[in-house]
């Protein structure tokens, strides 16, 4: 299958295969909730917790996937990404005894960086907002002969994330428990694609929707339109892992079939449930990882909801960050 296809399948068998490949790699994330949490809300919410992946974040599982499907004869790999993905590549990459480039904004957390350089890659910075990190991943991959694993626009990648759907499926079935909801964060749309995919797949009749910063519902924006949209390049956000310009052409391709919409949430919320996360959960939760709890947390799904399901999607916070959450304050 060529991940850079414009509308290849990703389907369950996919998605079942991936969680075969990376099992030995990855672990599966807990389900979390506060009983002060669903008395305040009025219905069940579970948090799904791949802050504490390995590397942080949910990205650990595509890059695995990816980077672990690749033929022995492959010995360099490149990727771009605000932090997560990289971190997730170069550990994986470590693990096949690969060599990592990494392509990263100048502005990235440092604890991202940090993280990245760990696992021994070589990390390139850029300009975010005047350059192309697409052209200069492109460019290193091509000079070194290397393979690129794209963020989200990548069916390996897609497939890795969707784990996360079918884990929430059986954790839930175990606890006795049927969402009517999941909600999760969307920046390229990999993470949801995947997610929603599997969801849609194992828990009939629940309903899967984005969660994006204010100033970055691309996808929301996109998906009322029926084509894709893109954002303001003056628009900002504290929630770096999820500001993409746009949804990719892959993931808006299975998006469109899946979702029921979507959320957008500002930064003075996101603050303040990382704020309430880490007080009533006990967990640290970066801001591009709060969004679906923001969503949640702030009254955006229906009236009658029983139980929902937000993935926490990454816990990579520079401790300056987190101390703004931290003064902002909870929500109760």
């Amino acid at each position: 299958m060529n991940p850079q296809s414009p509308s290849p399948a990703v389907t369950i068998a996919d998605i079942r295969k991936a969680a075969d490949r990376i099992a030995p790699h990855a672990i599966r994330t807990p389900l979390l909730e506060s009983p002060r949490l669903n008395d305040w809300l009025g219905f069940r919410l579970l948090v799904k917790c791949e802050n504490l992946q390995h590397t942080g974040s949910f990205k650990l599982r595509g890059a695995t996937n990816a980077v672990m499907s690749l033929p022995d004869s492959v010995t360099d790999v490149v990727a771009y990404s605000s932090g997560n993905h990289a971190q997730a590549v170069a550990r994986a990459a470590s693990r096949r005894g690969m060599n990592a480039t990494i392509v990263m904004p100048e502005d990235a957390p440092a604890l991202k960086i940090e993280g990245t350089k760990a696992y021994g890659a070589e990390v390139v910075t850029y300009d975010r907002y005047n350059e192309s990190r697409e052209e200069i991943g492109g460019a290193i991959a091509a000079e070194r002969n290397a393979e690129l694993i794209r963020p989200f626009e990548d069916v390996r990648v897609i497939a890795g994330q969707g784990t996360i759907g079918l884990e929430i499926a059986s954790q839930c079935a175990e606890l006795g428990a049927t969402p009517d909801h999941v909600i999760s964060c969307c920046g390229g749309g990999g993470l949801i694609a995947g997610t929603s995919l599997a969801v849609t797949s194992q828990i009939p009749g629940a309903k899967v929707w984005a969660a994006e910063p204010e100033g970055f519902d691309d996808t929301i924006r996109s998906l009322e339109s029926g084509e894709i949209l893109s954002v303001d390049p003056a628009n900002r956000s504290i929630c770096d892992a999820v500001v993409t310009p746009s949804p990719g052409e892959i993931t808006f391709s299975i998006n469109r079939n899946t979702l029921s919409g979507g959320f957008a949430v500002s930064d003075d919320l996101v603050l303040k449930v990382m704020a309430t996360a880490f007080k009533h959960l006990k967990i640290v939760v970066e801001p591009g990882g709060a969004v679906a709890m923001a969503a949640a947390l702030d009254g955006r799904l229906p009236a009658g909801t029983n139980c929902a399901v937000a993935v926490a999607s990454g816990g990579n916070v520079d401790p300056e960050m987190f101390a703004r959450a931290l003064a902002a304050g909870p929500l109760f």
